[in-house]
């Protein structure tokens, strides 16, 4: 606009001096057509360049835009992140409080599976002990001196029979070995053999496993022979027959009885031992 007000300017001098000439004419008809172009040209950049500014403007507003949409799902995330993080701390609480009474439980049938093994192995070594005790009480008759020393005065067909009888039970027929101290008894109940025949009788059923029978045998040395020595034997394999029949009380009256009445006896021992395991 500077540009087209100096030529006007000119234009007025050079009209008022009087001096114009026609080249001078063209010359300045020339001049204010470059400038009408260039001025042209310059509201066209002026306009581009306003264009571009309000491109700017609009890219600077969506730009904003979009950065307070990211502000807002940031926000919206970290809400996200912090109730999450919330959630799992009271997940991880409840799961720990749950770990630790599951390893409090675990514990606690450890250790009755320790004192059930315990109980188990007391009752094997009861049951050892029972096993050596009858085999050296099968390796007397064998060496002859508790059959002797029994069959002081014995006529030679009670010995015989008694004899017969035990072979078979030294065979593990005990079966067969019960048929013959039964025998033995009916016809030698007053021998001195008898409370040996009628313990072993018991021994019989009990080897048979028929426990029911066993205890009426056993029973039966303390009700004929009172004053004889296998009456604490028979009272304590009385009571390991009820304890295999799952009758705990009548086993335990009776192992208690051993204890009470041979307390120095060998069978008192085991019978502490088995009443500790029946109380497992």
């Amino acid at each position: 606009m500077k540009i087209v007000g100096r030529t006007l300017v000119v234009s007025y001098f050079l009209w008022l001096s009087g001096c114009v000439q026609p080249q001078q004419v063209d010359l300045i008809e020339r001049e204010q057509r470059r400038l009408r172009s260039e001025n042209t040209t310059v509201q066209s950049d002026v306009g581009t360049v306003r264009s571009d500014i309000d491109a700017m403007r609009s890219s600077l507003a969506d730009a904003r835009a979009t950065v307070q949409q990211q502000q807002r799902e940031l926000s919206a995330l970290k809400e996200r992140v912090e109730e999450t993080r919330y959630q799992m701390g009271r997940q991880l609480g409840q799961s720990s409080r749950e770990g630790d009474q599951r390893v409090k439980d675990l514990e606690g049938r450890v250790a009755k599976m320790a004192d059930a093994l315990k109980a188990r192995d007391d009752e094997i070594k009861q049951l050892r002990d029972t096993m050596e005790t009858t085999q050296k009480a099968l390796a007397e008759p064998a060496s002859g001196q508790a059959m002797s020393e029994a069959a002081i005065g014995e006529s030679e067909p009670v010995r015989r029979d008694y004899e017969a009888a035990w072979r078979t039970l030294e065979k593990k027929d005990y079966k067969l070995a019960s048929g013959r101290f039964k025998e033995f008894l009916k016809k030698h109940a007053k021998s001195k053999l008898a409370v040996n025949a009628q313990y072993w009788l018991g021994e019989c059923h009990y080897a048979l496993r028929e426990f029911d029978q066993a205890i009426i045998e056993f029973d039966a040395v303390r009700r004929k022979y009172p004053q004889g020595d296998k009456v604490p034997a028979a009272l304590l394999k009385q009571g390991y027959a009820f304890a295999e029949l799952g009758e705990k009380v009548n086993a335990r009256l009776i192992l208690q009885e051993v204890v009470e009445k041979y307390p120095q006896s060998s069978e008192a021992a085991k019978a502490k031992l088995k009443l500790k395991a029946l109380e497992s």
